[in-house]
């Protein structure tokens, strides 16, 4: 493991508190804790970070998610473990993460209207971009 090249969180606190500050904000969305740790767990896996890895993995078998559904997370396309609802929220995840290939297509985002509200597909939204600059953070600064 690499050495933490700058404490990002002590040199910018006020930034990095917006993000805690949308973290914590997202724990109160209706689509729950268990969707949202899903949520940045796929994004973790998508943008290589090990140590947002560790961490919602961790956090998803402690709320009781089951091995084998997030051992097999990173195939969830060809995995019965998912209902509709998280299928279309790793779809959109995987769409949002790579949007410069993707540039989110309207059949990811209307498989949304069906499980969700337009509330939770903002929220959901929200996690994904969060997640996606505390992975950049990370990796880049080797936390």
């Amino acid at each position: 493991m690499s050495t933490l090249r700058l404490p990002y969180f002590t040199l910018s606190p006020e930034a990095y508190q917006g993000f805690v500050t949308t973290k914590k904000a997202l724990e109160k969305s209706s689509l729950g804790k268990p969707m949202i740790d899903l949520v940045y767990l796929r994004v973790s896996q998508i943008n290589g970070c090990a140590f947002c890895l560790e961490m919602h993995a961790k956090a998803l078998r402690a709320d009781g998610m089951p091995d084998f559904k997030i051992d097999s997370l990173a195939g969830w396309h060809v995995s019965s473990h998912y209902s509709a609802r998280e299928r279309a929220a790793l779809a959109w995840v995987d769409s949002v993460v790579a949007i410069d290939r993707t540039h989110a297509p309207d059949a990811d985002f209307e498989a949304l209207r069906e499980h969700f509200s337009d509330a939770e597909i903002s929220d959901l939204s929200f996690a994904v971009a969060l997640m996606s600059a505390f992975n950049r953070l990370a990796i880049g600064m080797r936390q």
